[in-house]
This record gives structure tokens, sequence and C-alpha cells, in this order.
């Protein structure tokens, strides 16, 4: 006949586990908060190219560029969550409207009140470092990281 055992795991062999499994948290963690930010850059990225091109259909339509007040919200404002876009009637006359909440702020100026020319500009503090992330595009360029923080 077979023997049955009732003995179960070991107090050692129950902390290795634990601890296995802690040193690999601790690698993953850092990692997954990296790719999450890397993530939530793209939203500007995105959000600049569809500005940009908005601008130049504006351009060809009006012969001008439109600038627009910043929203949704102040730069001071800036916190990691998102925030409901809120109509502004610059960006409606661009055609640019998010349908979903965003991570940035975004303003388009024409420097100078030149109108022949323009710089669209998001702003972001997408880890509450109080470095503030700015992306932007200008008429003739495309899309640059202007200064560092909440990029991985």
């Amino acid at each position: 006949m077979f023997k049955i055992s009732n003995r179960g795991f070991t107090l050692i062999e129950l902390m290795i586990v634990v601890a296995i499994i802690g040193i690999l948290a601790m690698i993953a963690i850092p990692s997954f908060i990296g790719f999450q930010l890397k993530a939530k850059t793209a939203e500007a990225k995105k959000n600049l190219g569809v500005l940009w091109t908005c601008e130049q259909a504006y351009m060809a339509e009006f012969d001008r560029y439109l600038s627009a007040a910043i929203a949704p919200r102040a730069v001071a404002a800036l916190d990691k969550k998102k925030s409901t876009w809120a109509t502004n009637n610059s960006f409606t006359d661009l055609g640019f409207n998010p349908a979903v909440s965003v991570y940035y702020s975004y303003v388009i100026t024409t420097p100078g009140g030149n109108e022949t020319t323009f710089s669209a500009e998001a702003y972001g503090d997408l880890d509450n470092n109080d470095v503030i992330s700015t992306w932007r595009t200008i008429t003739d360029r495309g899309i640059e990281r202007v200064t560092a923080g909440d990029i991985y």
C-alpha cells in the first residue's frame, strides 16, 4: 500500500518563494511605470501632429494661422491626472476636439502677432515631480522635445 504524507511546505521554503517574488516585483514595477509614462507621452506627440495638420488646413483656407489659449488647464494646475477636454472656441475653429480626456495642456501661439507662423506646445507633469515636460511643433518642423522630464 501507499503511504500518504501530510507534510506541507516548510517555513524556509515559503520565505524563499516570498523573497523571489519580492525581487521580481522590484525589477518589474519601475519598468512598468516607465512604459506607462512613455505611452502617456505618445498623446502629446499625436495631438501635436493633429494640431499641425489642422493649422495647415486653416492656413490653406484663411491665409493665416490661428492662435489658441491654453486648454484644458493652466500649466500651474498640471498633475498626472487626466482632464476632460473643455470646448475652446479657437481649437474648435481649427477642428481640434479630442474625444477623450487628456494628460497634457495645449497652446498655439503666433509669435509677435505674425499670423504667418505658429508654434503649438504641449505641457504635462505626468509623474508629479514638478518638472514640466514640454513638446513643440513649429510651422516648418516636426515635433521636438523642448524640456526633459517624464521621459524614460
